[in-house]
């Protein structure tokens, strides 16, 4: 013991020391393996750079969060895929705002105050500005600029509101910031098309090339698939690294994998006690008496107590429910992925559509941008309104008139219809509109005239005409969903484990693979330019998890198994293409024809040796014509002989090379399409028409300005030199 004592005495600091750099190293080592560092926080709130300037995550999540609320107010849908498509768009805005600031500080390009009045409150104003309630003069039609002015401005004074209205201020500065940004870019844009230059010696020169007008006699050979010729791996990625800048290609960094999908969808057992459970029903629903208030109990809320027309059934029960009686339940029958119930609740004629016209006094309307129904007026003085209307119809007062005055409906922005058409609807077919409209346009004659109440205030009601007859009618459905159990679920969530679990590196994960294809008939598939920014793998539906997967792997990486849409996947990543260039293995799809045409000619080059004659090429070519291009000019070809060699710039240049004129090249010319062996017979100048170089100017600089528009835009040049560092896969 004093033995061991001693050595702890005399080595206790040292073991310190070494037990100290041991923790110190596996913490550096933490660090590295997690992305981290010991001098900066793993938890970077930076989404990305753009030539050095930082987008931040707070302040790029507010704008993605402003255009989600405005893309789900145009109908663009909802979730996680919505936030997808809005992350995009402001990543996209971002690199477009900071190399557009950029070019403009350089230049000077501004927006003033008074110009950017006239983009808001002038003529041509946006369309969602004149959409706005109040903007508009609900008499002439006409944007009220200076109303809309005012509004504005006090909503941007506003400093204090509630969460609503600081919300509509944000949304407000945010829409400005782009018409702004809209308006710079215009400019920039505008200053390069108008700076399109085509100096008088260019003219002159093409106006001289095309005076020429050569006569020329050739062999050819085309190039033709040759068993001989191979293209090795060496001369393509040797091809490929010489020429890096022909391959550039627009996409982002992109990555591809293999996978094996494993379905969650609803097997015939699932499907068995879906029908279960609505045969279930069948005997209540055909025997309830308030049938609203069975359909409410089964969790339907949308119950339409209309007649529709037989049009309007689904063609998988129109011809069956039409030849029940009253009060029959039919089914259950598939809809969809539904299993469902439909209950004839009656049937009688009425008119196939109707024309009528309205005035609507709202009690609420819905906020074109957010599409948040807010309340503008209380029932009671609603319905004051809508009575004081139809007195003054009865009166003698002009309905053209009062719908002009009066109307809130929310159609009348519509051109179409509304109040610009009268406060007219024509051919409105049952179920069209909401229930009350509906019932009493159908179920009046023509000529009725009254009060309604639909969810959207009081309307005045006029049945102007109706047209057809036939039989309609009042159905009740109910459906349940046929959905996959969790051992359908937990079915495939194990097959994937397993298959994961034996698939360790490419040539286990194919072999296994083809097992499966062989013992269970599943198939294994490949998915190619999955971006990092990708929210559905095509195929597989919503997959965000799976591509963040993808993105932290390596390539020949198997991944663990991973939910997309309808299935368990498990995936092997097979190739990684970095930013910038296209991959080896798409550039070979290209490179390697090329190569081989380029080998097939030299082969025919050495073949030939010095040509002499052609008609001495013509037979080594094994019998080829000699053919007469005549009429041959340096750009536009005026034969359709001399149009088929348009493509080749290197047989039109020895056609004009003085040094040729009225001989034969002495070289075979190795062109696009083939291999070329000319005689230049003459080449002589010709007077060219309309070769005013004033006017030819003109119209180039028209043309090109003309077509700038359709060309890459200069912002997208602008970003293909630029730095860009995307790190939104650690955020999104």
């Amino acid at each position: 013991m004093s033995v061991i004592q001693k050595i702890q005495d005399k080595y206790a600091k040292l073991m310190a020391i070494i037990i100290a750099i041991a923790l110190m190293t596996f913490v550096v080592m933490l660090a590295f393996e997690n992305g981290g560092s010991l001098f900066k926080s793993g938890n970077s709130s930076t989404v990305g750079k753009v030539n050095g300037t930082t987008i931040e995550y707070n302040d790029f999540m507010r704008k993605v969060d402003q255009q989600e609320k405005t893309m789900e107010a145009r109908g663009y849908g909802s979730g996680s895929a919505l936030q997808q498509q809005a992350v995009e768009a402001v990543w996209s805005d971002e690199i477009n705002q900071i190399i557009q600031n950029k070019e403009l500080e350089k230049v000077g390009i501004a927006v003033g105050k008074k110009e950017m009045g006239d983009v808001l409150y002038g003529p041509n104003a946006p369309e969602e500005l004149k959409k706005i309630p109040g903007f508009t003069d609900s008499i002439t039609g006409l944007y009220n600029g200076l109303a809309a002015k005012q509004q504005i401005d006090a909503t941007l004074r506003m400093k204090k509101g509630t969460a609503e209205q600081i919300e509509q201020r944000n949304q407000l500065i945010a829409f400005i910031n782009y018409h702004e940004s809209a308006r710079l870019r215009d400019k920039y844009n505008s200053l390069l098309s108008n700076s399109i230059n085509y100096a008088k010696w260019f003219m002159e020169k093409q106006i001289a090339d095309n005076s020429q007008l050569a006569r020329i006699s050739l062999v050819r050979n085309n190039y033709t698939s040759d068993s001989t010729i191979k293209v090795t791996d060496k001369e393509i990625l040797d091809y490929f690294e010489q020429h890096k800048k022909e391959y550039k290609q627009q996409m982002l960094e992109n990555r591809s994998i293999s996978y094996v999908s494993f379905s969650t969808l609803p097997s015939a057992a699932d499907s068995a006690a879906a029908k279960d459970r609505i045969v279930a029903l069948k005997t209540e629903m055909d025997t309830v008496t308030d049938i609203k208030r069975f359909l409410s109990a089964q969790g339907v809320n949308n119950f339409n107590d209309s007649y529709v027309s037989a049009s309007a059934i689904s063609p998988t029960i129109k011809d069956t429910i039409s030849k029940l009686g009253v009060g029959t339940v039919y089914g259950p029958y598939i809809d969809g992925n539904s299993f469902s119930l439909a209950k004839l609740l009656g049937v009688k004629q009425q008119p196939d559509s109707v024309k009528v016209r309205h005035i609507l006094i709202a009690t609420t309307k819905s906020d074109p941008q957010t599409r948040q129904t807010y309340e503008v007026r209380d029932t009671v003085t609603a319905k004051k309104l809508i009575d004081s209307i139809q007195l003054a119809i009865r009166n003698g007062a002009k309905f053209d008139s009062l719908v002009k005055l009066s109307d809130d409906d929310p159609l009348s922005e519509n051109p179409q219809q509304g109040k610009y058409k009268g406060g007219i609807y024509d051919r409105v077919t049952a179920g069209q509109m909401v229930p009350e409209f509906n019932d009493f346009i159908f179920g009046n004659p023509v000529g009725s005239k009254g009060v309604v109440k639909t969810q959207f205030g009081y309307h005045y009601v006029e049945v102007l005409s109706q047209k057809g007859n036939s039989k309609a009618y009042k159905i009740a459905y109910l459906s349940r969903p046929i959905e996959a159990s969790p051992e359908t679920e937990n079915n495939a969530s194990n097959l994937a484990a397993q298959f994961a679990g034996d698939s360790r590196d490419r040539k286990s994960f194919d072999a296994n693979a083809e097992k499966l294809i062989t013992q269970k008939g599943v198939t294994k598939n490949m998915a190619a330019d999955i971006t990092p920014s990708l929210y559905d793998i095509p195929a597989l539906g919503p997959s965000r998890t799976l591509v963040k997967n993808i993105y932290k792997a390596d390539l020949g990486d198997v991944l663990e198994p991973e939910k997309a849409g309808e299935n368990w996947v498990v995936a092997i990543v097979t190739e990684i293409n970095n930013e910038g260039t296209m991959s080896l293995a798409k550039a070979r799809l290209i490179i390697e024809p090329t190569l081989r045409n380029k080998k097939i000619a030299e082969k025919l080059i050495k073949q030939v040796g010095n040509v002499t004659t052609l008609e001495a090429v013509a037979a080594a070519f094994g019998g080829k014509p000699i053919e007469t291009i005549d009429s041959l000019r340096m750009r536009e070809q005026t034969t359709n002989a001399a149009r088929g060699i348009s493509t080749e710039p290197k047989l039109i240049g020895a056609s004009f090379n003085p040094a040729n004129t009225g001989k034969v090249v002495p070289q075979l010319i190795e062109g696009r399409s083939g291999v070329y062996a000319i005689r230049v017979d003459n080449v002589t100048a010709t007077a060219v028409s309309n070769a005013n170089v004033t006017e030819m100017r003109k119209a180039k600089y028209q043309t090109e300005k003309q077509m700038s528009m359709y060309r890459t835009t200069p912002i997208q040049v602008l970003r293909d030199a630029a730095t860009i560092k995307d790190k939104r896969i650690d955020f999104f």
